[in-house]
Parts: structure tokens; sequence; C-alpha cells
């Protein structure tokens, strides 16, 4: 992508945007939990203690394991996934440790120009693309988690790093208890909702061709070689 189309990209993106304040942010300490609290619905505390990394912070070469194989190893480099994790901590109260349910949404764009092997876009896709995925955990003690979904390398290579992350973390009835958005794109502030703004997700370039493509592929860690990392970090999802 040349500097002109550059910054198009991010002129377009920046007259999409309407930098508004978060309904919910990282970083305040939760209040503790008294007796009479409920572990469900708005009352349950959840913060975010540390957040997804973006770019290259968030590829790393899969673990290793070492066993038979009929047809050998095809690849003897290795590949990088993109591994978006986030540690979160719980706080029910005295008569019940555990919060019944939590649901992670995930939304994700790729920054087409930080492909590893579509270098200069020869295939002239769109210069963002788009990922989401929902996980629940069940039956979480009060303490600090964490929680991940993870992309195959042929993303990273094929569609880019991930430049901008949103999370939002909500109950049983729908009810966001914490979230955040980070992002690098110029244009897309971070602490904004990015996927619910359509003038962002339908933005078009000056060839009038859509700038974030919609895609599937996001998965939680467990369905994954991932899932045999830090196990006991993971409360138990329905698979």
């Amino acid at each position: 992508m040349n500097m002109k189309l550059a910054m198009m990209t991010a002129t377009v993106l920046a007259a999409a945007v309407a930098v508004a304040a978060p309904k919910t942010r990282r970083g305040a300490p939760a209040p503790a939990a008294t007796d009479d609290e409920p572990t469900t619905g708005k009352a349950a505390k959840v913060l975010i203690e540390q957040e997804p990394r973006l770019g290259q912070q968030a590829c790393l070469n899969a673990p290793s394991l070492q066993g038979a194989s009929l047809i050998g190893q095809c690849y003897k480099k290795p590949r990088k996934w993109i591994v978006l994790e986030a540690k979160y901590a719980t706080f029910g109260s005295e008569t019940s440790k555990f919060l019944d349910q939590l649901t992670f949404t995930w939304h994700v764009l790729l920054d087409t120009k930080s492909a590893t092997e579509n270098k200069g876009n020869k295939e002239k896709l769109a210069l963002y693309s788009y990922f989401n995925c929902t996980t629940t955990y069940f039956n979480i003690p009060m303490g600090s988690h964490a929680a991940s979904v993870v992309l195959p390398p042929s993303y990273l290579e094929r569609y880019g790093e991930p430049k901008a992350i949103g999370l939002e973390i909500s109950n049983q009835n729908g009810e966001e208890l914490a979230g955040d958005c980070w992002s690098e794109i110029k244009g897309i502030a971070p602490h904004k909702k990015f996927w619910e703004d359509q003038n962002i997700m339908n933005a078009t370039g000056g060839d009038g061709k859509p700038m974030i493509e919609r895609r599937q592929g996001l998965v939680d860690r467990a369905k994954t070689i991932w899932g045999l990392v830090n196990p006991n970090d993971y409360e138990a999802t329905v698979q």
C-alpha cells in the first residue's frame, strides 16, 4: 500500500469515528463484595487485570509435542499463531465463591499490510479483516483467570497482525460487566466499540470497495493445541 493510499485509509477511518466515553473502562479496582450480593447479575464483579496484546506481541510459535506421524513433518520452520489472551479477576460473595457463568465476546481487526506472506497485498484484499468469537465459561471461582482465542498461522500469513481488539464480558442475562477496546489503527480510538459503529464497519476506500471484510476462523483456545498450555488458568466451557 503506497503512501497516498495509507493517508486516504487513515482519513476515511478518522472521518468515520466520533470519539465517545466508554461505558466500562479497565483499571478501576473492583469494590469488595458484601455477603448479600448475588454472584449473578450486575452485582457480580469482574475486572480486566491484563489486556490482550496487539501486533507482533500477539504472535507466538505453537507449543510442540513429540509423537509419531505417518506422513512426517510438512513444515520445517516454525509458524506463528495469533494468540489473544486477557487476564481477569472475579469477585463473588462470602455465601458463594463462584459465578455461574461469564460470556466473553471478542472483536478483532487484522491489518492486511502486516501479513507475513501476502506482502504488498498482491491479492488485493480488503485493508482490514474483522473476526469475532464468543466463549462462555461456567462455575468461575473467585480469583484470577485467563480467557483466550486464537487464529491459526495461515491467518497471520494472509490477513495480517491484530491491530484492534475489543472484548466484552457479560453475564447470562446479557448484561455487560466489563469490557474495553484497544487499537493501533489511526481513526479507531481506544475504548471505542468500533464493531458497533456502522460508519467504520461499512467504510469504503477511494475506490469504493469495502475497507473491512468480515471473515470466520477465530476460535476458543481450548479447541486447539493451545488448550494444553496452562489449562488450570481457564474455566470449563461447553464444547
